[in-house]
C-alpha cells in the first residue's frame, strides 16, 4: 500500500467495533418481530372462523343462536348426514369430483406438451402463440359467459358435465402453460440432445426424460389448478342449469338461497365443512412439492 493511500484512510478512534453488524442484528430482529405478528394475527383471522364453522356443523340451528361459541350438547353426526343425503351435496360431491378430477388431467397434459414445444423448439409463431396465452389471463371471466352459453349450446353441451370440463380445461390452460414454459425452458438441453442420441423419439422424450425434470412445477401448478378449479363458482352456475349435474359450489349457493330465512345452519356449515375438506387434504399432502418447486424456480 503506497503512503499516499494510508494518509488517505482515516480511523475514527470513538467509532467500537461491530456498532453496524449490532444496528443490522437489531433491525432484523425488529423486522421479524413485527412480521411474527402480522402472520400470528393472519391466522388467527383464518383458522378461527374456520374452528367456528366446524365445531357448528355438530350443533342445530337452535343452539347455534343461544350459544355460537360454546360446544355442542351432543358431537354427532346428523347434520353431515342430512347435508349429504337429504340435500344430496354427496351427488353434489361426486360431480365435482369428477370435473374438477378430468380438468385437471386434460390441463396438465395439454398444458405441460404446449409449455414443452414453445420452450424447446422453434415453431413457427410460437412467439405469437405464448403472447395469446399471456393475454388469456387478463381476460375476465364474466365476459365470455354469454359467447361460451351459446357455444356450449350449439355443441349440445349446455349443462352438462363435459361442457363443464371442457370450459374448465380452456380457462385453466393459459395459466399452465405460462407456469410450465420457464421450468421447460431452463432444462439443460444436453440430457434432451442425448435422449435422441439413444434412439429416443420425440414422445418418449418428453414423458420419459423432459417430464419427470419438470416434476417440481407441474406438482406447483396442478395444486394451484386444484385450489382454483374447486372453487370455481361463476362459470358452473351460468352454464350448469341442471340440479342432477350441480357441483359443490353453486349447490352451496343454491341451498343457501332457497331456504331463505328457515336455513338450517348446522346443516350448512356441514356442507361448508364437506366442502372444504379435500381442499385442505389436497394443500396438507401436497405442501412440501410446493414449497420445492418455488424454491428451485427461485434458486434457478
Amino acid at each position: 500500500m503506497s503512503v499516499d493511500t494510508r494518509a488517505a484512510i482515516t480511523i475514527d478512534p470513538t467509532a467500537k467495533p461491530g456498532r453496524a453488524a449490532a444496528k443490522s442484528t437489531a433491525s432484523d430482529k425488529a423486522v421479524g418481530g413485527a412480521s411474527h405478528v402480522v402472520l400470528a394475527i393472519w391466522s388467527l383471522v383464518v383458522i378461527l372462523p374456520m374452528l367456528w364453522t366446524f365445531i357448528g356443523s355438530f350443533k342445530t340451528t337452535k343452539e347455534i343462536f343461544a350459544s355460537p361459541f360454546g360446544l355442542p350438547a351432543n358431537w354427532n353426526f346428523d347434520n353431515y348426514v342430512n347435508a349429504w343425503v337429504g340435500e344430496n351435496f354427496g351427488g353434489m360431491f361426486i360431480n365435482t369430483i369428477i370435473v374438477v378430477g378430468v380438468s385437471l388431467v386434460l390441463v396438465m397434459v395439454l398444458g405441460a406438451m404446449c409449455a414443452y414445444v414453445l420452450a424447446r423448439f422453434s415453431v413457427p409463431g410460437s412467439r405469437v402463440i405464448y403472447y395469446l396465452m399471456l393475454a388469456g389471463l387478463t381476460f375476465p371471466v364474466f365476459l365470455a359467459i354469454v359467447p361460451l352459453f351459446f357455444i356450449l349450446q350449439g355443441m349440445g353441451l349446455l349443462n352438462t358435465l363435459p361442457g363443464l370440463i371442457i370450459t374448465y380445461v380452456a380457462f385453466a390452460l393459459p395459466f399452465t402453460v405460462f407456469f410450465l414454459f420457464s421450468f421447460f425452458k431452463s432444462l439443460p438441453y444436453e440430457i434432451q440432445e442425448a435422449a435422441y442420441v439413444d434412439g429416443a423419439s420425440e414422445w418418449r422424450t418428453f414423458f420419459q426424460v423432459m417430464l419427470p425434470m419438470a416434476r417440481p412445477g407441474m406438482a406447483a401448478v396442478a395444486i394451484m389448478n386444484f385450489l382454483g378449479l374447486w372453487n370455481q363458482f361463476l362459470l358452473p352456475i351460468s352454464l350448469n342449469t341442471d340440479r342432477s349435474n350441480y357441483v359443490l359450489s353453486q349447490g352451496m349457493a343454491s341451498y343457501a338461497s332457497s331456504a331463505g330465512y328457515a336455513l338450517d345452519f348446522g346443516e350448512m356449515f356441514a356442507a361448508v365443512i364437506i366442502t372444504i375438506v379435500p381442499v385442505l387434504i389436497v394443500y396438507i399432502l401436497f405442501q412440501r412439492q410446493l414449497q420445492g418447486s418455488v424454491s428451485q424456480g427461485t434458486s434457478k
